[in-house]
């Protein structure tokens, strides 16, 4: 009771922003560390990299996503997001998401913003709803750095990538070899699917499982090792 009238503090989630050397950090809800402190196990957690705005309007910069969920019901239960654009409002709707008790699904289905200068036709929102629903679905199976390295490892980028940044022990064969090259992967293990940022690998793990191979898709590829220390709350 305040002054007279029914009032309850509903709590906080914790949705916070911070500059970052030029860049913006922000989160909300929960994250992945205090989940396994409490020993809440009923939770996935997807990679993404999106872009700030259309890629073909200029100043599009891409945005590291991660985003938590239940794997019973998708029912949405953090994010935290790092970028030099836009990072705010996409926290901000996640935020919201949340809130109301949102999944995976509701965010597939979102009605948001859209011009080339402040969007995407597919919001990067949109898109962690598409990428959460489809590993809930089945369609898109994943793994995560930390385990995936104990495994059949497949990196489908191009030659030219693996001179910048490779997998130690990982099978080349670029996505649009994979089909002529199917002999060359096991059938009697599981294979871990890397890119850059998780959409080839997207695309070669549905190969690899319609041709009647056990796959995973590394989420969020190379680009997730490269911010486990970032995002790794």
């Amino acid at each position: 009771m305040i002054a007279g009238r029914e009032s309850r503090f509903r709590g906080s989630q914790g949705t916070s922003i911070i500059g970052l050397f030029g860049a913006a950090a922000a989160w909300t809800g929960a994250s992945e560390k205090t989940l396994d402190r409490i020993g809440d196990m009923d939770f996935e957690k997807i990679y993404l990299y999106p872009n700030s705005h259309a890629g073909y309007y200029p100043g599009a910069r891409p945005i590291a996503m991660k985003v938590i969920f239940r794997n019973s019901d998708g029912r949405l239960l953090g994010a935290q997001a790092l970028g030099e654009d836009n990072v705010d409002k996409r926290i901000s709707a996640l935020a919201m998401a949340i809130q109301m008790g949102a999944t995976v699904y509701d965010l597939e289905e979102a009605e948001l913003c859209y011009a080339p200068q402040f969007g995407s036709a597919k919001d990067p929102v949109n898109f962690a709803g598409m990428v959460g629903a489809d590993v809930l679905r089945g369609d898109m199976p994943i793994s995560h750095w930390g385990t995936a390295e104990k495994r059949f490892l497949l990196d489908v980028r191009e030659p030219a990538e693996l001179a910048v940044e490779s997998a130690p022990g990982a099978v080349n064969i670029p996505l649009g070899q994979l089909r002529a090259r199917l002999g060359e992967l096991p059938r009697d293990r599981e294979i871990q699917v890397l890119c850059r940022s998780g959409q080839r690998a997207y695309s070669a793990t549905r190969i690899l499982l319609q041709n009647g191979f056990k796959a995973r898709n590394i989420s969020g590829g190379m680009l997730a090792r490269d911010h486990t220390l970032l995002l790794t709350n």
